[in-house]
């Protein structure tokens, strides 16, 4: 099991003591430290069945500013997660070859 983490994010905090709570120790991939590559995104939103515009935290101000407006490729979307990894939402939760974003963080139980 492996979890796409933010420690500042509460939400990604919630998730991963709610793994804890369940006897799982994820590892975790602080993903604002190393981000994933091109090809590891790739592979995320296949495990996660979305569209990698549903993966971007359109909220965050980063996107508003330089991405809102923007119509992209998929391809495009991913290289700009890729450079960005503030904009890639979380937690991402993968265990088993599936993957769920952990909000809520009852989403987990998709893949247990």
């Amino acid at each position: 099991m492996l979890i796409y983490h933010n420690p500042r994010c509460g939400k990604s905090r919630e998730s991963l003591a709610f793994l804890k709570e369940l006897g799982f120790n994820p590892e975790i991939k602080e993903y604002l430290k190393t981000p994933p590559t091109f090809d590891e995104m790739t592979d995320l939103i296949q495990k996660l069945d979305i569209q990698p515009i549903a993966l971007i935290r359109q909220k965050e101000k980063l996107f508003a500013e330089k991405f809102k407006e923007l119509r992209l490729t998929d391809a495009d979307w991913i290289r700009v997660m890729v450079e960005n990894p503030i904009l890639i939402e979380r937690p991402i939760i993968i265990n088993q070859g599936k993957a769920v974003i952990g909000r809520p963080k009852e989403n987990i139980f998709k893949i247990i």
